[in-house]
């Protein structure tokens, strides 16, 4: 077997200058990411459970859906309607590695839907085990005079709020031994200076993260997080990237690439997985060498 460079894993080129109106869909990027539809290869380390996953049609959610799904455990997804084109292709990459798929689209953004979005994946999984969130909004903004109220609210409300709403929606039936994995960024630790609400929303789930991981550690559940780098997915042709940085996003970090959303697949899987039994509070950093502290 030979080792494989990190370089030159996957794309490593330069992007072309692409813009879809948010939240976009993934199938009409150039590149297509690479979320594990054929690439992961799943040996069973989560036979038996279930899952619901927040973002689940695209980017990292579906990487994380789909590996979920390929280690044998059955998958509910959260998405926009907007998003459902993508979500009938995860559907099917789910039921393909033989495992029940749940499509519930809604916008994480009201209270109540979130709610409903944890019964309805409870009903028809019959229980969850891994809540995963992933879900998040992204727009860059140059200038802090430039950002609305408008942006800074929707912002929190998706990246923030909603994490909490769906926390608290789902404890009454998270039984000991399930895991909850949250969606930091390296922007937690190094903000970019035209992402000043998104970052701030990162910091937060940090936070949030090893909060919960103290206050629900008695309970036998654990909280941890991935704090991705520059990854390509639908978020930055979305608003997330000005247009003119496209072409060489992801390239300035130390593995000279932007990472594809199937690089952080085995991280989530390990942090649902028993073998992460004695891990909780954790940030673990997938961000080709930007380090997070």
């Amino acid at each position: 077997m030979t080792n494989e460079n990190p370089l030159t894993k996957h794309y490593n080129g330069k992007f072309e200058k692409q813009e879809q109106q948010a939240p976009g869909l993934q199938q009409k990027m150039t590149p297509v990411p690479d979320c594990g539809e054929t690439s992961y290869k799943g040996t069973g380390k989560l036979t038996g459970k279930k899952a619901l996953v927040t973002g689940g049609d695209s980017g990292i959610g579906r990487a994380a859906a789909i590996a979920y799904a390929k280690e044998g455990a059955d998958v509910a997804i959260n998405y926009l309607p907007f998003e459902e084109a993508d979500a009938q292709e995860v559907k099917a990459v789910i039921e393909e590695a033989g495992q029940k798929a749940v499509l519930i689209p809604g916008d994480l953004r009201d209270e109540a839907f979130n709610k409903e979005l944890v019964e309805q994946a409870v009903k028809e999984l019959g229980g969850i085990d891994i809540l995963c969130s992933v879900a998040g909004e992204q727009t860059a903004v140059d200038h802090i005079e430039d950002l609305s109220t408008e942006q800074l609210r929707s912002t929190f409300e998706t990246n923030v709020y909603s994490l909490v709403w769906l926390i608290q929606a789902a404890l009454p039936h998270l039984k000991t031994g399930a895991s909850i994995i949250t969606t930091s960024s390296v922007q937690s630790y190094n903000p970019s200076k035209n992402l000043v609400d998104y970052a701030a929303t990162k910091s937060a789930i940090v936070s949030i993260t090893k909060s919960l991981a103290t206050q629900f550690g008695e309970k036998g559940i654990r909280v941890n997080s991935v704090a991705p780098g520059p990854i390509w997915t639908a978020l930055q042709i979305t608003g997330g990237q000005p247009q003119e940085k496209i072409p060489e996003f992801g390239q300035k970090v130390d593995l000279k690439r932007a990472g594809q959303p199937v690089e952080l697949s085995d991280v989530y899987v390990f942090l649902a997985s028993d073998s992460a039994s004695y891990v909780t509070g954790q940030v673990y950093g997938v961000t080709g060498g930007v380090q997070i502290n």
